[in-house]
């Protein structure tokens, strides 16, 4: 099978290279940013979307004019993949799987990248990319496979190269036995088999920390030299948190993908989840600052990026993920399916009123996202998002064989 895998290193610039970066990103920016006036002027106005192909002379037009004879400074393949983001947004957005593409601002998506070109010295932790010459970075590991392309990026003040490889691998066999996952506040996540694993809240842990320095930063004079060393200070406070939850995110479904063929998990619609309440003018929301403090805390946990990554790693380890809809999940009682949300007489414990039937109300809700799990399965049931399960039936035949018990 072939495998599509990136790795993320810390580049070693020295500062001509900083600089020659900052313009590259700051060009792609640029471009990107005006190709989307372009865009919404035309969408505004009812008219067809350029393509990509309209873009491109579109591009060249723009490097041609005097105010923007900058942009000639910057690798062409760099600026065209700006405009390939652009139009990739603006088709999940006619396609209604995401909002309207924003415009990108500067510090925040500071990044370009290379199709082509890209030269590595493994050994004396060397990459060479096309008007940068030849960059340090820190060699944490071996890169396999052929690099298709590389994205140099900005974060915490540092830059990274994210290099995406191609490789053939044999096809992996699914290890262990299918097991279902309840997301929570409390439990990060419980599975069926009734092991569990406690949260992290890591900005929870640096939330106050956060807010002071924040305050600190409000003090000064905006875009002063002090407004920068404290807006240094909050930017390194983030990427710790985003580091420290990223790597618990990690190691947490490695540690499932591995040891289960077959992992159901409920189809949460996060965005929705984490709206906010406070209302309008008009019509005041209810309950705002504990809905702020459920939101805060589900954000806090990850969970679209944990499915992300269950996703890719089931399919690494030869298994395979299902979302099933997460109606009535944790108020059905799995011996005798009585449904009510009496069941719930407190947010912890799961007592069923017909049959007595008494266990903790996560794992009650990952034991019937499993038996949910392999209905969709059997049934091609569709998800809560409308997306359904489709596999070859060979495939599914194995994976049901490998699962059911």
């Amino acid at each position: 099978m072939q495998r599509l895998q990136a790795y993320r290193f810390e580049l070693q610039p020295n500062g001509e290279q900083q600089r020659n970066m900052r313009r590259f990103a700051g060009s792609c920016r640029h471009v990107y940013n005006k190709a989307l006036a372009l865009q919404q002027e035309r969408h505004e106005a009812g008219k067809k979307k350029l393509g990509y192909a309209a873009l491109c002379k579109a591009l060249t037009e723009w490097k041609a004019q005097p105010q923007t004879l900058w942009l000639n400074e910057t690798p062409s393949q760099a600026l065209q993949q700006a405009l390939k983001n652009l139009e990739r947004a603006c088709q999940n957005f006619f396609e209604k799987r995401a909002d309207f593409p924003r415009f990108k601002q500067q510090g925040v998506s500071d990044s370009c990248r290379y199709p082509q070109g890209v030269k590595r010295d493994q050994a004396n932790c060397r990459l060479f990319l096309p008007k940068l010459g030849w960059l340090r970075y820190r060699n944490s590991r071996d890169v396999l496979g052929e690099v298709k392309n590389a994205t140099v990026s900005q974060s915490g003040g540092k830059w990274f190269v994210s290099l995406q490889t191609e490789r053939e691998v044999d096809q992996p066999l699914p290890n262990g036995e299918a097991v279902g996952i309840d997301m929570g506040i409390a439990r990060f996540a419980t599975l069926s088999d009734g092991s569990h694993i406690e949260p992290l809240n890591c900005f929870k842990k640096h939330q106050q920390r956060l807010a002071r320095y924040q305050r600190a930063m409000s003090r000064k004079v905006t875009f002063s030299n002090n407004w920068q060393k404290a807006k240094a200070q909050v930017q390194r406070i983030h990427t710790h948190i985003a580091n420290a939850r990223k790597d618990f995110l990690h190691k947490a479904s490695c540690q499932i993908s591995q040891n289960h063929a077959m992992i159901a998990i409920e189809d949460w619609q996060v965005r929705n989840m984490s709206k906010s309440a406070k209302g309008n003018s008009e019509q005041h929301g209810k309950m705002v600052k504990q809905k702020s403090g459920l939101n805060r805390s589900i954000l806090d946990q990850g969970w679209s990026e944990f499915r992300r990554q269950l996703e890719y790693k089931s399919a690494w380890n030869g298994g395979f993920v299902v979302a099933v809809p997460p109606q009535y999940t944790s108020q059905t009682c799995p011996c005798c399916g009585h449904v009510s949300k009496d069941n719930r007489q407190t947010p912890a414990r799961f007592e069923c009123l017909e049959c007595s039937f008494e266990e903790n109300a996560d794992l009650v809700g990952a034991i019937n996202i499993l038996a949910r799990g392999h209905r969709v399965l059997a049934c091609g049931e569709s998800v809560q998002s409308g997306r359904s399960v489709k596999q070859e039936p060979a495939e599914a035949t194995q994976a049901i064989a490998a699962c059911v018990p």
